[in-house]
């Protein structure tokens, strides 16, 4: 494989990165700048698989809205026809690997999810550890730009390894974490989840409710009934009590 300098000194930022003692959602947050600039890349979404739920959850992302990305978790996840396919691979793949793109085209998913965030040709890698797949990144090309390549493939290839190294170290630090956060969120109900995400993504709650599509005084009584539930008085300690 042939890398530029500028290709070689990203490739070492990432490695460096992989490499420091971070929590589990730091390494994917910062990866997702340094990969979309290896790659050339505009959008980044990375989540982690809950085995008895089913589900995709603990998103980080940058460049995709919020509540586009909250749609994803509560509705078009169910409705991929992408991701379950992809997921299956132990390597770096396209979404033209798994579907012809004028299927997906044509699909609800690409037309009510994807376009809206500007999102056409996209790669994605899945962290494996034995059997359990510990997290991903899912990255995206705008419509301007080509889909992605052989090369572009081999460097994901070249970073997995340290990847997966990278969250199961952080793992085995951060699992009593992990699980009063995810005591929390059991505490609140689905809306009520929904408001605090955005709240803890630094949204208002004029923000808020237009996204979501809800009245400014429904969701001041949801962050009200959060506060409650979690024992926090403002936004900064809601935050706290739900970072991945």
């Amino acid at each position: 494989m042939y890398l530029t300098d500028h290709q070689a000194r990203q490739l070492a930022d990432v490695m460096a990165t992989l490499a420091e003692p971070l929590d589990e959602a730091e390494i994917r947050s910062r990866l997702g700048m340094q990969m979309m600039a290896l790659l050339g890349a505009q959008h980044y979404a990375s989540f982690v698989w809950n085995p008895e739920s089913g589900a995709f959850g603990r998103c980080v992302h940058l460049n995709m809205d919020p509540a586009n990305l909250l749609h994803y978790e509560h509705y078009f996840q169910y409705r991929d026809p992408i991701t379950p396919a992809m997921q299956q691979h132990r390597s770096a793949v396209r979404a033209s690997d798994v579907l012809p793109r004028d299927t997906l085209l044509r699909s609800e998913f690409f037309n009510d999810f994807l376009a809206k965030d500007g999102l056409h040709w996209g790669v994605n890698l899945y962290a494996w550890d034995g059997d359990a797949n510990i997290g991903d990144m899912r990255i995206w090309r705008d419509r301007r730009r080509p889909d992605f390549g052989a090369e572009e493939l081999a460097l994901l290839d070249l970073v997995r390894p340290a990847f997966v190294a990278a969250l199961k170290r952080s793992r085995r630090h951060a699992a009593p974490v992990t699980a009063v956060r995810e005591q929390a969120l059991a505490l609140l109900s689905g809306r009520e989840r929904d408001v605090a995400q955005l709240v803890c993504c630094g949204l208002t709650d004029k923000e808020i409710a237009r996204r979501l599509g809800i009245s400014l005084t429904t969701v001041r009584t949801h962050v009200g009934h959060a506060f409650e539930k979690l024992g926090v008085d403002n936004r900064i300690r809601l935050a706290q009590r739900l970072r991945p």
